[in-house]
């Protein structure tokens, strides 16, 4: 060919070249992915350069490998083209050379070249460049031919150039990948922060597990896939693992699961609790482990399967596990992690469900007897109240007043332990008389209640009443003491929607106390008489605030005289209230409703301000009064205030030191000696006396005068009655047993001239009674003052 004819071809042969790179150039910009831009490569542009033969590698550096990811070739007629080789370490052959050093390779006879790795089509001649950027080896472009000294210098520069921009659009497709990337895990960073607050809030703001269950399930399959989905509850000492929520196939299923004892010791998350780790499984692990016997296959097998465990408390314990039913997705640790925060979750939210059940519980209802108490009881009782307006009319409701006869000398004599257990025990027997329906209800100390709902027929009230006394019938073996146990009990219906809980409690309150006064064991029904009694009570609570205000109570003074020479040594202050309606009301109408009014209070501060003036009074004018004894309730000594108080009436009116005397009944327990004894001390400095009147007729006498610093005992009436023909022993020990503890002795009630004689033959001191005086106004006890007792 002549020269010109050859400097032409060459001209034409670089035009093309030319062309294909900038074609390759512009063709770059709409290329987006790694793969795309080396198929256009190999197909487009190494193929038009005329190189029949050609693979780009791409570098890993952590490996220092070279990966195949395109290529061109000739194939044979019997198969396509392929490379024996897709992947070449950094040091073997002509193509890791090149990736190693970073420098292009041209060579003509590769068959002298040791470096070079015959494939199955061995070549004769190789080019092979690097594809560089910044000084980065990102691969390698490596061309062969057949025919020795096929590659020129022509071919290397438009390979180098081709190998250039390649690699600088490599590297601007891998940041915008790795940027795209990063885009996506912070997005997906966010949503699982968002998330895992969300999950967080749920957990202190759900106040139902079903819903939180249910919500807790919308999140997680927000960030995770769960085909299958489950939480379970353990319950160590059943032995019982009770699915609490699930999903199955994608539907929720409502109905709790309990997977027993049998079956339990088969599944996967039996074997999970007992390891107590998270566990996560392929189809093939899960099968595994199955072949390995640690458990056996329950339902569909997953392709995925992902259990945590979590612990409540010492009794309970949980997995929450979630399956995939897809060959494309499997969990992972990302997955596990979690779902173990999501655990962590769980079990607290639970604790605090447990926990609040344990408080909502502990607040309806009684510690020592785990019965209702007063207002579990009173709102069942509303409850049922208002189904009334739309029950048969048939329909009634009872209520069982009961009160444990002889519980208080139990617990005196045999300690409250004893009688904790007592009542214990017998709360057992009657539970196990009654409906399940009915509410059994601790009302205080040993006041208990029945509420039965939808009686149609009173005979219901007859047999249940009956099997409550035959299982009290037998005596009981409570710490080795034989108890004989008995209750009172007062029955009250109602049967309208217009009654009220608090009146049928009243009304079989009332019933129960007409029991309690007919002897042991009896049963009383709530009548008009009662009803008629309780309005009376009503009523004097209604007038006594208003009897204070209006100073209708009045103090009168009956003497306490000196047995032997019936001198005056002082009086005890007894009120009489005049009211403006009903007129005289005896202390035995109003004392009882004062005490369970809490009224006697106020009540008591009255009186006490009237004997003060009594006392300023006579003081002023001279008078030898000795000393005033006022009745006050025990409810004073459970407060520091009274000291405060009394104090206050020694200095509002200048009362004398001693003056005034204390007077509190036996019967009146008082419920903390040693703030008692606080208070009695603190009197000390007013000399201030404490007298135990009715002594001998309650349980506590003997405790209250080991216990209490009191001055004065009275015997009481009933003891004195007996003096008429010969001496009480009775009396004799009391006078006995005051002498010992160095206390003065009133004697109450005497009215014959015979008690008094014998009175005057013991060590009794004192005395009082209608014999030589009955309670008299201030104005005929001041004559007494001064002309003594006739």
């Amino acid at each position: 060919m002549p020269k010109s004819l050859d400097t032409a071809f060459a001209l034409e042969v670089k035009t093309d070249q030319l062309h294909i790179i900038n074609q390759f150039s512009s063709s770059l910009m709409q290329l987006d992915t790694v793969e795309e831009l080396l198929e256009y490569v190999t197909s487009e542009v190494v193929s038009r350069l005329g190189f029949i033969e050609c693979v780009i590698y791409l570098a890993d550096d952590k490996t220092r490998t070279l990966k195949e990811m395109a290529s061109i070739g000739t194939a044979s007629s019997h198969d396509t083209y392929h490379i024996d080789r897709t992947e070449i370490s950094f040091d073997q052959g002509i193509t890791g050379y090149v990736a190693s050093t970073g420098k292009p390779l041209m060579i003509g006879d590769v068959s002298q070249d040791p470096r070079y790795i015959a494939d199955s089509r061995p070549a004769l001649s190789e080019l092979c460049v690097p594809l560089v950027y910044k000084e980065k080896v990102l691969g390698v472009i490596d061309c062969e031919h057949p025919q020795k000294h096929y590659y020129n210098d022509t071919h290397l520069e438009i390979l180098s150039t081709v190998a250039h921009l390649l690699s600088a659009k490599i590297n601007q497709v891998r940041t915008v990948e790795d940027l795209q990337q990063t885009v996506m895990q912070l997005n997906d960073a966010q949503k699982l922060e968002r998330s895992m607050l969300q999950i967080a809030n749920l957990t202190y703001q759900s106040s139902e597990l079903d819903s939180f269950f249910e919500s807790l399930h919308g999140i997680i399959t927000s960030l995770l896939r769960a085909d299958n989905f489950f939480i379970g509850l353990y319950d160590k000492q059943l032995d019982v693992l009770d699915l609490v929520y699930i999903i199955e196939e994608g539907v929720r299923s409502n109905a709790h699961k309990k997977i027993s004892k049998e079956q339990l010791k088969d599944t996967a998350s039996y074997y999970l609790l007992n390891i107590d780790q998270s566990l996560l499984f392929t189809k093939e692990e899960f099968q595994q482990h199955i072949d390995a016997g640690h458990f056996k296959m329950v339902g569909r097998q997953a392709e995925s399967w992902l259990g945590v465990p979590f612990k409540v408390n010492e009794r309970i314990s949980g997995v929450i596990a979630v399956q995939s039913y897809s060959k494309s997705y499997h969990y992972d640790e990302h997955d596990r992690a979690l779902l173990t925060y999501v655990s962590r979750q769980i079990s607290m939210a639970i604790d605090r469900q447990l926990s609040r059940q344990e408080l909502e519980h502990r607040a309806l209802h009684d510690e020592l007897t785990g019965l209702a108490n007063r207002s579990l009881l009173i709102e069942r009782i509303k409850h049922a109240i208002l189904r009334l307006a739309r029950a048969d009319k048939r329909h009634q409701h009872a209520l069982l007043y009961l009160d444990f006869d002889r519980f208080k000398s139990i617990n005196d004599s045999l300690g409250h332990e004893v009688g904790d257990h007592f009542l214990v025990k017998i709360c057992e027997l009657i539970l196990g008389t009654i409906r399940n329906t009915d509410t059994f209800a601790r009302l205080g100390g040993d006041e208990f209640a029945i509420f039965m709902e939808n009686i149609t027929d009173k005979q219901q009230i007859k047999d249940a009443l009956e099997r409550i006394q035959q299982v009290l019938a037998e005596p009981l073996d409570i710490d080795g003491h034989l108890l004989q146990a008995s209750t009172s009990i007062g029955v009250a219906f109602c049967e309208s929607s217009r009654d009220q809980a608090y009146k049928l409690l009243q009304h079989a309150d009332a019933a129960m106390y007409e029991a309690k006064s007919s002897g042991r064991g009896k049963v009383k029904f709530f009548n008009n008489t009662m009803r008629k009694k309780l309005k009376n009570h009503a009523d004097i609570e209604n007038d006594l605030q208003h009897g204070i205000e209006h100073d209708d109570f009045e103090l009168y003074y009956q003497p306490i005289f000196a047995i032997q020479d019936a001198q005056v040594v002082g009086f005890e202050a007894l009120v009489r209230w005049h009211h403006p309606s009903k007129g005289f009301v005896s202390p035995n109408d109003f004392i009882p409703v004062a005490e369970d009014t809490g009224q006697i209070i106020n009540l008591d501060l009255h009186l006490l301000e009237l004997a003060a003036k009594q006392i300023a009074l006579w003081a002023s004018k001279g008078k030898a009064f000795g000393r005033i004894t006022v009745n006050v309730s025990s409810r004073h000594f459970a407060s520091l205030d009274f000291v405060a108080q009394i104090h206050a009436l020694y200095s509002k009116y200048k009362l004398p030191l001693g003056s005034l005397c204390l007077e509190i009944t036996e019967s009146g327990l008082i419920g903390n000696l040693e703030l008692a004894t606080k208070i009695i001390k603190g009197l000390e400095p007013l000399e201030v006396k404490l007298c135990l009147d009715d002594f001998g007729t309650g349980y506590s006498a003997l405790g209250y005068l080991h216990q209490l610093p009191i001055h004065i005992l009275k015997i009481d009436k009933s003891f004195i009655d007996h003096l008429n023909k010969a001496h009480n022993p009775l009396v004799d020990a009391i006078l006995s047993l005051a002498q010992s503890l160095k206390l003065d002795v009133v004697a109450e009630g005497i009215e014959t001239e015979k008690q008094l004689a014998i009175l005057k033959q013991t060590q009794c001191k004192f005395g009082q009674g209608f014999l030589k005086a009955k309670p008299m106004p201030a104005s005929e006890a001041e004559k007494v003052i001064t002309h003594g007792l006739v």
